[in-house]
């Protein structure tokens, strides 16, 4: 994949920013992440932002001396670092884990990505699944518009797998 910016060099940064439902994504080279620098040291550092998430939750369960068995670390040090200490953290603060990565994420379970070398029918069907998955959603919350413009998104996407059917 080319830099969206120079459209020379391989693609090795890559940004996602969700606004409203609604996902930009940005693919750069090396040497233009490095030029552009400043326009991104503003962004939201992901130990800060954990620590915002996670300040409810300490406030909900009162046990901020939450710490884990085998390596230590407390929680209070894991929502400032945003990371954490062994792989058994992940069950000492369970709980608290799964809320911040719904927050995070909307969902428990990894997706995937699909390799580059998987054909398009593939790469199209999963793209149906998910606008379908956000329609129900939208609709789920009431957002009207929303819908309404990811049910134009499955039509177009809808003609498009047809008509690549038809040419096979």
């Amino acid at each position: 994949m080319l830099c969206d910016l120079c459209h020379k060099n391989t693609a090795t940064v890559h940004l996602t920013e969700i606004i409203n439902g609604k996902i930009m994504e940005l693919h750069i080279c090396h040497e233009c992440a490095h030029l552009r620098a400043d326009e991104f040291k503003h962004q939201l550092n992901i130990a800060e932002f954990l620590g915002g998430v996670t300040v409810r939750e300490s406030r909900e369960d009162d046990s901020d001396s939450l710490c884990c068995p085998f390596c230590g670390i407390n929680f209070d040090d894991f929502k400032k670092k945003g990371l954490l200490g062994c792989a058994r953290c992940y069950t000492a603060f369970g709980h608290r884990l799964i809320a911040i990565i719904k927050k995070i994420h909307g969902t428990l379970y990894y997706r995937g990505k699909i390799s580059p070398a998987v054909s398009e029918e593939v790469i199209l069907d999963k793209k149906l699944a998910d606008l379908r998955k956000r329609l129900e959603r939208s609709v789920q919350i009431e957002a009207y518009e929303e819908a309404a413009d990811i049910r134009d998104k499955i039509k177009e996407l809808e003609k498009r797998i047809k008509l690549r059917g038809s040419k096979t």
